[in-house]
Parts: structure tokens; C-alpha cells; sequence
């Protein structure tokens, strides 16, 4: 990955190694937000017509917005056309209520910042990561956390504390990274 420029600008360039790094940075987050909608028998495929699409558009990304919001309005939209392909399919009702919003825009803006937070989590320290997970995802209290990583409750309350602020911190720079894309 060339660090010296960011990813967005260097696939609006249309540098070749830039369509990698988008796949390498984004490709999960947006394949799994895919199998919402498609199901995941589909998902790749519509992967690949989002990710050729982004390359075909590479000129027209506007460096000044975020690269992921515009990766998963382009996810979105494919996701729409493959839904639109099945008129003898019947569609579930969860599946549309799913994508209402002007052009999937709100539901885009939520899956990128959600990938952007996942993308932060795996440059935490582990020790902290793990706080974080257990305590935001696994729903468990920092006593519980204690006795689940046998450590005592303020080492918890510290690596919480100090992992949401790196956290925090992180996210920024991803927020400036993208804005600067």
C-alpha cells in the first residue's frame, strides 16, 4: 500500500494498486454487509460488479467525501439491482424495510462508520481490544470482564478507559485520513 497518498486520491488517480488496497481495507465490511440484503450464495458476485464499478468510477469519486460512504452507496446500489433481477423471486419484507432510505445513503453511512470502527479495533493493543469487545459486544460488565480475563476490576476499568480513547483517536484519523481522500 502506498502510504504516501491517500487511498481515496490514489484510486480517483486510478492507480492500479489502489483498487487492491480498497478490497484489502473495505472488502470484507462490504461483502458483509451484502449478504444482508443478497444473501451470502450472491454476495461475491455482487462484490466484484460493486468493486469493478468502483474502479470504472474511480474518476468521478469526489476526494473530499468519504471513500467508504461512497464505496457502500456503490455496494447498495448493486445490491438494489441483483434484488430488482428476482421480479419472480419474492423478496422479504425485512430485506426491503432494510433498504428504504433516499438511495440507501442513511444505511451506507451506518455499515462504513461500523467498518471504520471495526478497522480501528484491530490496531488496538490486544489486551485492550479484548476489554472493548467483551464489554461492547459480549455485553458484559467490567466485573464480569474481571473475573472472565482473571484480572482485577480496576485493570478492566483502566484498559477500557484507555482503549476507548485510543479508540477515539484512531477513528479521528480515520475520519481525516478519508476527508483528505
Amino acid at each position: 500500500m502506498d502510504t504516501g497518498r491517500p487511498l481515496g486520491v490514489r484510486l480517483a488517480r486510478q492507480d492500479e494498486g489502489a483498487l487492491e488496497d480498497v478490497y484489502s481495507t473495505y472488502g470484507s465490511s462490504l461483502r458483509a454487509y451484502l449478504c444482508r440484503f443478497v444473501g451470502p450464495d450472491e454476495a461475491d458476485d455482487v462484490l466484484q460488479r460493486t468493486m469493478l464499478d468502483v474502479w470504472l468510477n474511480a474518476a468521478r469519486y469526489d476526494t473530499t467525501q468519504r471513500l467508504s460512504t461512497w464505496l457502500f452507496t456503490i455496494a447498495h446500489r448493486r445490491a438494489v439491482d441483483t434484488l430488482r433481477a428476482r421480479r419472480h423471486d419474492i423478496v422479504d419484507v425485512d430485506v426491503a424495510r432494510n433498504l428504504v432510505g433516499e438511495d440507501g445513503r442513511e444505511t451506507a453511512e451506518r455499515h462504513a462508520d461500523a467498518a471504520e470502527v471495526r478497522a480501528a479495533m484491530t490496531r488496538l493493543p490486544d489486551h485492550e481490544r479484548i476489554v472493548l469487545e467483551l464489554a461492547y459486544f459480549g455485553g458484559l460488565t467490567h466485573r464480569e470482564i474481571a473475573a472472565e480475563l482473571d484480572v482485577p476490576h480496576g485493570t478492566v476499568k483502566a484498559r477500557a478507559a484507555r482503549g476507548t480513547r485510543r479508540l477515539s483517536a484512531l477513528i479521528r484519523d480515520i475520519d481525516t485520513y478519508a476527508g483528505a481522500s
